[in-house]
C-alpha cells in the first residue's frame, strides 16, 4: 500500500505541495509514506507572537507553529549561521537566544532577525532558559556546566558543574533552575533523577528520583512539574513539588519525546527528536497532532524476502507506511545504512558501528566499532557484511566472527556498496564523483565517472544505479559498456531547493555525537523496482519501470472480441 502518487503535499522540502515527485519517462514515483513538514523536532518555545519555535538540529534549522492551523514558516534557514540548533528561549525583549550544540556556540536573534554570538567558552550547548533578561545555558556531556551568560560581553559565571548530560531546563515556581540529568552511575539510561539550583548559584539538590529517563523539565501553569522522558513509549511524569508532592504517569506513545512547552491557556505542546511534528498532549496522555510526525531522514532503505521495506531513520529503524505503524518501531539510536538478511537487518552507525539487529526478538549484536563514518551496507555472497567506510576511504568486510578486512583503500569518499549478480563488488565514491568495481587483485576499476555526489547503489539485471545527489536524479549505467543515462530528475533528496548548503558540522561533538551527514540511499525489490530515501521530504519512493504497450493485437477468428 502507498499514498497517492498524485498528491502534491506540503512538505519540509516543498512547503507549497507545488512539485511533482520526479520528472522521469522511465520510472513512475510513489510514495510509501507522507513527508514530513519538519526536520525532527526538539527544543520548543513559544514566541512574543505566539507561535510555536522549534530547532530542528539535524537540518539547522529552526521554524514556527501556528498551533492553531499548524502552518510551518522557517525562520533560522539551514544556510544561516545556526549549525545545529537544540534548543531556544526567549528573552524580555522578544530576542530569540539559540543553543548550537556541534560548534558550540550560543546565538542572540534579534527581534529584527540579526544573529550574534554570545560570548562565552561553551561546550555541547543544549538546555537553555531565559529568566526576564538574564540567560542560563547547561553543557550535554559527563561532568557538564551549567552558566549563565552574559550578552554584553561579560565573562560567563559557573553556577554548578558535575551535570551528567545536561539537557532541557526551566525555571520553577520556588525561583530554582530545574534541569534533569540524563545519565550518570552504573547504568547511564536509569539516573532518574531531577535537580535543581538557584539562578545566583549555590548547592544543587536532587528533587525527584527514580523518574522514566529523564530528557526535559517543564512546569504547567500551575507550577506542576512536568518530566518528559526519552524512551520509546512517550511517558511523562507529573510531580507536584509544591503543593500535594502527588505523582503521576502518563503515557503518550510518543516515541522520542524531546522538549515541550505550554501555551496562555496550560495546553501542552510537545517535540519528538525521533519522529519529528508537534503533538499536543493532554492530561490524560491523548493526543492531538499540529504538524504530523514523520521521518528524520531517511539515510538507507532495505526490502526484506517477504516484502516488508525498512528504512534507517538515525534514531530508528522505520517501516515506511500510509498512516501510523499499528506497531511503533524501537529507538535504534544511529541507524544510518541498513540491508535485509533473512529475518534479520544489519545496520551501520555513521559514529563507528555496525551491528545486527533481529527484529523478531528486539536483540542486537555488535559487529564492529571504531570504524570511521561506516555508511552504505551490503549482504556479499559469502555471507560477510560489506560497509562503505566513508570516513576512512575504505571498503571493509565484517566477517560471520566479526572480524574485519580490507577490500579496498585509497577511496576519497566511498558511500554504498552493491553486488551485482556475478558476485562483483561496486562502491559509490561521493567526493570522486565515480562509481568503482572492486577487483579482487588489484586496485578499482572505474565503471562510471563525472557524476555529481553519487550516494545511494544498486544492482537491477545488467544495469547500476546510483543517486546523483548533486543534481538530484537518478543514472544508470551498463555493467557491460559502462555506457550511461539520466532516468529520473528533480528527486527530493538533500537541501530544498535554492537552499545552498554551508560547510558540513562535525560529525562528532568533543567526545558525544555530534551531526550525522545526509545520505540518499537506494535499493531493489524483488519484483524489479527500485526505492529510494527522499531523504529531502521524509519520505520512501517506489519507482516503478514504466511499461511501453505492445502494439494491438487482432482477435483470431472465433474469438470473442467484445
Amino acid at each position: 500500500m502507498s499514498v497517492d502518487a498524485g498528491a502534491r503535499e506540503p512538505s519540509r522540502y516543498d512547503p507549497a505541495g507545488s512539485r511533482h515527485l520526479t520528472t522521469s519517462p522511465r520510472w513512475a514515483a510513489e510514495r510509501l509514506n507522507p513527508p514530513s513538514r519538519l526536520w525532527g523536532s526538539n527544543g520548543v518555545a513559544f514566541g512574543p507572537d505566539g507561535r510555536l519555535y522549534v530547532a530542528q538540529f539535524l537540518a539547522g534549522q529552526i521554524s514556527a507553529v501556528e498551533p492553531a492551523t499548524g502552518d510551518v514558516e522557517v525562520v533560522v534557514p539551514m544556510d544561516g549561521p545556526v549549525q545545529s540548533p537544540d534548543d531556544l528561549a526567549f528573552g524580555a525583549d522578544g530576542s530569540m537566544y539559540i543553543a548550537d550544540l556541534v560548534p558550540g556556540r550560543v546565538w542572540r536573534r534579534s527581534p529584527a532577525g540579526e544573529y550574534t554570538p554570545v560570548p562565552g567558552d561553551v561546550t555541547n550547548p543544549n538546555g537553555i532558559t531565559c529568566v526576564g533578561d538574564r540567560l542560563f545555558v547547561n553543557e550535554m556531556k559527563p561532568d557538564g556546566r551549567l552558566l549563565e551568560l552574559f550578552p554584553d560581553g561579560r565573562d560567563p559565571v559557573v553556577l554548578t558543574r558535575g551535570l551528567a548530560l545536561g539537557n532541557a531546563m526551566q525555571l520553577g515556581p520556588d525561583g530554582h533552575l530545574y534541569y534533569p540529568h540524563m545519565m550518570s552511575g552504573p547504568n547511564p539510561l536509569l539516573t532518574g533523577q531531577v535537580w535543581r539550583i538557584p539562578p545566583d548559584g549555590g548547592t544543587p539538590e536532587v528533587v525527584a528520583d527514580d523518574v522514566h529517563q529523564p530528557v526535559a523539565v517543564r512546569f504547567d501553569r500551575g507550577g506542576v512539574l512536568h518530566v518528559l522522558s526519552r524512551g520509546p513509549e512517550g511517558i511523562v511524569t507529573r510531580i507536584d513539588l509544591h503543593g500535594s508532592g502527588s505523582r503521576t504517569l502518563v503515557t503518550s506513545g510518543v516515541a522520542g519525546l524531546d522538549n515541550a512547552a505550554f501555551d496562555a491557556e496550560n495546553r501542552m505542546f510537545v517535540s519528538s527528536y525521533a519522529s519529528g511534528g508537534v503533538t499536543e498532549m493532554r492530561p490524560d496522555g491523548r493526543t492531538r497532532e499540529i504538524v504530523p510526525r514523520g521521518l528524520d531522514g531517511p539515510y538507507g532503505v532495505t526490502i526484506d524476502l517477504g516484502g516488508t521495506v525498512y528504512a534507517a531513520d538515525h534514531y530508528r529503524v522505520v517501516r515506511p507506511t500510509p498512516g501510523e505503524d499499528a506497531t511503533p518501531p524501537p529507538l535504534l539510536h544511529f541507524a544510518h545504512g541498513v540491508a535485509a538478511d533473512g529475518e534479520l537487518l544489519h545496520l551501520t552507525s555513521q559514529f563507528g558501528v555496525v551491528q545486527t539487529y533481529d527484529p523478531g526478538s528486539g536483540t542486537t549484536r555488535e559487529r564492529a566499532t571504531g570504524l570511521r563514518c561506516p555508511l552504505g551496507i551490503a549482504l556479499a555472497p559469502d555471507g560477510s557484511l560489506v560497509v562503505a567506510e566513508s570516513g576512512a576511504g575504505r571498503v571493509v568486510a565484517v566477517g560471520e566472527d566479526d572480524a574485519v578486512v580490507v577490500l579496498a583503500d585509497g577511496l576519497e569518499r566511498p558511500t554504498d556498496v552493491a553486488y551485482d549478480a556475478e558476485g562483483r563488488c561496486y562502491v559509490s565514491d561521493e567526493r570522486l564523483g565515480a562509481v568503482l568495481r572492486i577487483e579482487a587483485d588489484g586496485p578499482p576499476t572505474v565503471v562510471v565517472d563525472g557524476l555529481d555526489a553519487p550516494q545511494g547503489l544498486a544492482v537491477l539485471g545488467a544495469e547500476l544505479f546510483t543517486v546523483e545527489t548533486g543534481r538530484r536524479r537518478l543514472r544508470a549505467v551498463s555493467l557491460a559498456t559502462g555506457e550511461s543515462r539520466v532516468d529520473a530528475e528533480d528527486l527530493p533528496v538533500g537541501p530544498p531547493p535554492g537552499v545552498v548548503p554551508r560547510a558540513e558540522p562535525a560529525l562528532f561533538a568533543h567526545g558525544m555525537p555530534g551531526m550525522a551527514r545526509r545520505f540518499a540511499g537506494l535499493a531493489v525489490t524483488p519484483d524489479g523496482d527500485l526505492l529510494l530515501s527522499a531523504n529531502g521530504e521524509g519520505t520512501v519512493l517506489r519507482l516503478t519501470p514504466v511499461r511501453t504497450p505492445g502494439p494491438a493485437t487482432a482477435p483470431s477468428p472465433g474469438s470473442d472480441a467484445g
